[in-house]
């Protein structure tokens, strides 16, 4: 008796799960499993990891092994003509001589670098590349957060546009009813007819519209997060957006200047650029080395074995090798000038973008009061002219227009909430502190 019960309280957990609209958290889970974008950037950071390892090894011994065996076979013919040999006791004429042998080497030999500046100077920049490499990806986290946020709020925007598209058709088409009730039984025009008509038909193509946009965001999505989005939870009614903190734009410019992951790539690229200044001046330096091999030599019927020990120091000056080193030292110091401007034009640009969100911000708060109280008043009009309407001071165009305005409020508004959301979020990116908590508090204003 029990097993039964216990099935139907599993299958019924399962069900109310699956009847759940997802959030925004669980699906920026599906995006960091499944989006190729991200997928890419994570590969570039483990590949990146390996740069210090590299540049580590420039400085460790290196040991290698060669060798070769080597069987030859053939034969010599003598200059002198008449050159004798004794086979068998006997003197013989010798026309040809045997080469035949093995010879069997091997080279042990241990290098390691005492004095080599570029391979210095590259192991300081595998560091830097390796903290590149982390830098980029921390960009790419939060990337990931906007996209999944802004194709989110993009599906629910349109939702919201569908929902009153379709609201305002229903209301549209019991306007056209009444009116033609009105004109059959003789107290309207035909002129009320033909306006709800065409407020209808206008609407019918917005509804198509509205599909259609919906079915693109959608999609949009999709590809991020690798399947077709289910449902997905809604904007609590009546939310409270909370405003930038600080409220002083000028914080965020600071932090956007200093911290904004784009800026620290470009920074480290300007490090980069002047390690690679010092590694071309060291084609003037000398290289020094100590040399360490072991060799043995095996010549079969020739001379018998050879072995040999050697260690040692090994170096050599460089004297000249045809300006190419000046020119490179030239080309690094122009690529450097390259590096700084581009960090100068990553700073803007992070500082910009701080600007215009944190101004977007403001001025979406602004605007969603604002539309809160518009519709406020778009409700209370469409009612006073409905009941205009009713008593025959209000013509059928009167309500079809205030109709019209208070789902354009409705539009609006929801929009307006999602883009201020949109604009807190990039201003943490812009900061550079943006983090994958920070959709927490985005995700409590959703309900599902």
């Amino acid at each position: 008796m029990q097993r039964p019960l216990i099935a139907v309280l599993i299958a019924s957990a399962l069900f109310t799960l699956n009847a759940q609209a997802a959030d925004l958290i669980q699906v920026y889970q599906q995006a960091q499993a499944n989006d190729a974008t991200f997928a890419s950037a994570r590969n570039s950071l483990t590949a990146g990891q390996e740069r210090i390892t590299q540049g580590r090894s420039l400085l460790l011994p290196t040991v290698t092994l060669t060798g070769q065996n080597l069987r030859n076979y053939g034969d010599r013919t003598p200059g002198n003509i008449g050159a004798v040999d004794v086979v068998d006791g006997q003197l013989v004429e010798v026309t040809k001589v045997n080469q035949d042998n093995h010879n069997n080497n091997y080279t042990l030999q241990l290098t390691q670098p005492l004095f080599r500046w570029s391979n210095y100077q590259q192991y300081e920049q595998s560091k830097l590349s390796q903290a590149q490499a982390e830098a980029q990806f921390a960009a790419a986290q939060q990337d990931l957060i906007l996209r999944v946020a802004q194709a989110y709020f993009d599906v629910l925007t349109a939702q919201d546009n569908l929902t009153a598209t379709q609201a305002q058709k229903s209301a549209t088409t019991e306007q056209l009813a009444s009116a033609k009730r009105n004109f059959e039984v003789g107290t309207q025009t035909i002129t009320d007819t033909h306006e709800a008509q065409a407020a209808y038909d206008l609407v019918v193509a917005q509804e198509f519209a509205a599909i259609n946009d919906l079915e693109v965001k959608r999609n949009a999505l999709r590809q991020i997060i690798g399947q077709a989005p289910g449902d997905l939870a809604g904007l609590r009614t009546g939310v409270a957006i909370a405003p930038p903190e600080p409220a002083s734009i000028d914080p965020w410019i600071s932090a956007a200047e200093g911290q904004n992951y784009t800026v620290t790539v470009q920074e480290l690229a300007v490090e980069i650029a002047k390690r690679q200044i010092s590694l071309q001046r060291a084609g003037h330096m000398p290289t020094l080395d100590l040399v360490a091999q072991k060799q043995r030599n095996s010549f079969n019927n020739i001379q018998g074995t050879t072995k040999n020990n050697a260690i040692g120091v090994q170096w050599s000056v460089p004297i000249f090798n045809g300006f190419a080193v000046t020119s490179r030292v030239r080309e690094a110091i122009a690529l450097e000038e390259k590096a700084r401007n581009d960090l100068e034009a990553s700073k803007r640009a992070a500082a910009q973008n701080a600007r215009t969100a944190f101004l977007g911000v403001n001025t979406g708060l602004s605007q969603v009061k604002a539309l809160e109280a518009a519709e406020v008043s778009s409700k209370s009009a469409l009612d006073s002219n409905k009941l205009g309407y009713q008593v025959g001071v209000r013509i059928n165009i009167d309500v079809l227009n205030a109709q019209r305005q208070l789902y354009a409020t409705q539009k609006d508004l929801s929009k307006a909430r999602y883009d201020t959301i949109m604009n807190g979020l990039r201003l943490k990116a812009a900061a550079g502190t943006l983090k994958e908590a920070d959709l927490q508090p985005v995700n409590a204003l959703l309900v599902n």
